[in-house]
C-alpha cells in the first residue's frame, strides 16, 4: 500500500528498502534516546540537587510530550507526508542531545526533557504509520519486527549509556555520544524515497487545516481505534507497574541486583524475540484472539509475579509476562492500522501512541497508590483485573477485520 491509501511507490522493489531504512532508522533513535535517559538522566538530575519529586517529573517528561504531540504528529503526516515528518522527528533526535552540555540547574534539565521529547512523540506513531502503509499482506509480522528493532534500541541504550558514564565520569562526553547516535537517523531518513501523492482536485481541497481538523476528529470518533488503542494502555497500565515496582519487591525478598536484572532482562528477550512471532500469527490466525490470549497471559501472570520468592520462578514467570507482551503490540498496532480509514493512517497512530502513552505513564502512579494502600499481591491483582476487563469490553465490542479475508483466502464463506 502507498502512504495516503494507495501505491505511489514506483516499483514494489522499494517496499522492502524503505522498510529496512525505516527499522535502522528506529533502532538507532531509539538507542541514542534511552541512553540519554536511563540510567544517566536520574543521575544527572540527582547531582544537580534535584528533589526526589522532581526527578520523577525529569524522568517522565518526554512521556508527558507524547501524549500531548502523538496525535498531531500522526494526523500532520497524513496531509505533510510521512517523510517530511519523520525528518521534523529525526532533527529532535539530532539536536536536543547537545543541549544537555549547557544544563546547569534542574529546571532547565526540566523544559530540555520536555524538548528532547518530541523525538519520539513525532517520529514513532510517523514511522509506524509508514511501517502500515508499505504493507497490507504481513502487516502484523513486518511491524512485530519494527517493534523489536524498537526494543532492541531500548535495551542497548540504557547499557551502552551506563558503561560510558561509568567509564569516563563525565556527562559532557556522554550527552555527545548520545548526540552523534543522534545524527544517525537523520542520515537514515533521508534515504527513503520521495513520497507521490495522488493529485487532488481545487475544488475537493478544504485546505490543511480544515483537512488535519476533519482526520482527527474522524479517529477520535471511531469507537473501534479507541477500544482497540485503550486495551494497549490497559496492557502498559500492567507493564508500567511490573517496571515500577518489581525491583523494590524482588530486592524486599533478598535478590541482588545481577538477580533482579537477569528476572528483568529475560522478560525484555522474550518480548523482543516474540513480538514478530506474535505479529505473524496474528496475520494468520486474526488480531482478536491474538489480543485476548496475550492480554490474558499479561494478567494472570501480573499478580502471580508477586507470589514468587525464588529467582528460577520470578525468572520463568517474567518471561511468561514478557510473551504476553510481545503477542499483544504488534497484534494491536496492525489491527488499528487495519481499521485506520484511508489517507487516516497517521492520525490513527497518533490517537494509539497519545492513549499507549497515558497508560504507560499511569502504571506506575495508580500501583504505587495502590501497593501503599493494600499490598504487592492486591495491588496488582487489580490491576490484572482492570486488564481482564479491558479483554472483554474489546471482545465484545471489536470485529476481527483480518478473519474474513482468511476465510476468503481459505475457499471459506465469510
Amino acid at each position: 500500500m502507498g502512504l495516503f491509501g494507495k501505491p505511489h511507490l514506483k516499483s514494489e522493489v522499494y517496499n522492502l528498502t524503505p522498510f529496512l531504512t525505516l527499522v535502522i532508522a528506529s533502532l538507532l533513535s531509539r538507542f541514542s534516546y534511552q541512553m540519554a535517559r536511563s540510567p544517566v538522566l536520574p543521575r544527572f538530575a540527582q547531582d544537580l540537587g534535584s528533589s526526589p519529586e522532581l526527578i520523577g517529573l525529569i524522568v517522565a517528561a518526554s512521556t508527558i510530550t507524547g501524549i500531548f504531540v502523538k496525535l498531531p504528529a500522526g494526523a500532520l503526516s497524513d496531509i505533510l507526508g510521512r517523510r517530511r515528518m519523520l525528518l521534523l522527528g529525526a532533527l529532535f533526535f539530532a539536536g536536543p542531545p547537545f543541549l544537555y552540555l549547557l544544563v546547569t540547574e534542574p529546571i532547565s534539565l526540566l523544559l530540555l526533557r520536555f524538548l528532547h521529547g518530541f523525538a519520539t512523540a513525532i517520529f514513532s506513531p510517523v514511522a509506524s504509520a509508514y511501517v502500515a502503509d508499505l504493507f497490507q499482506k504481513g502487516r502484523g509480522e513486518k511491524l512485530g519486527w519494527f517493534a523489536s528493532a524498537n526494543d532492541v534500541g531500548a535495551t542497548l541504550g540504557p547499557l551502552i549509556g551506563g558503561l560510558i558514564l561509568f567509564s569516563t565520569a563525565s556527562y559532557p562526553i556522554t550527552y555527545l555520544v548520545v548526540g552523534g547516535l543522534g545524527l544517525l537517523p537523520l542520515f537514515m531518513v533521508l534515504r527513503l524515497p520521495a513520497e507521490e501523492r495522488a493529485p487532488v482536485p481545487a475544488t475537493a481541497n478544504p485546505g490543511r487545516w480544515a483537512e488535519f481538523t476533519r482526520g482527527i476528529f474522524e479517529v477520535v470518533s471511531s469507537r473501534a481505534v479507541i477500544i482497540a488503542s485503550a486495551l494497549e494502555a490497559a496492557m502498559y497500565v500492567g507493564y508500567g507497574a511490573f517496571l515500577g515496582f518489581f525491583p523494590i519487591y524482588a530486592k524486599a525478598i533478598g535478590h541482588n541486583d545481577a538477580a533482579i536484572g537477569l528476572i528483568m532482562g529475560g522478560q525484555l528477550a522474550t518480548t523482543m524475540i516474540g513480538k514478530p512471532v506474535g505479529g505473524w500469527l496474528s496475520d494468520r490466525l486474526g488480531r482478536k484472539p491474538m489480543i485476548l490470549s496475550g492480554l490474558g497471559l499479561c494478567a494472570l501472570m501480573l499478580p502471580l509475579i508477586v507470589l514468587g520468592e525464588r529467582f528460577f520462578a520470578l525468572l520463568i514467570l517474567s518471561c511468561l509476562f514478557g510473551l504476553g507482551v510481545a503477542i499483544v503490540t504488534p497484534a494491536t498496532t496492525a489491527l488499528v492500522a487495519d481499521l485506520a480509514k484511508a489517507g487516516r493512517m497517521g492520525s490513527a497512530m497518533g490517537v494509539f501512541g497519545t492513549i499507549w502513552d497515558t497508560g504507560e505513564a499511569a502504571g506506575p502512579i495508580m500501583a504505587g497508590f495502590l501497593i501503599a494502600s493494600l499490598s504487592y499481591f492486591h495491588g496488582f491483582l487489580i490491576i490484572s483485573g482492570l486488564m481482564a476487563l479491558a479483554a472483554v469490553i474489546f471482545a465484545v465490542t471489536i470485529k476481527d477485520p483480518v478473519k474474513p479475508s482468511l476465510e476468503q483466502a481459505q475457499g471459506k464463506p465469510a
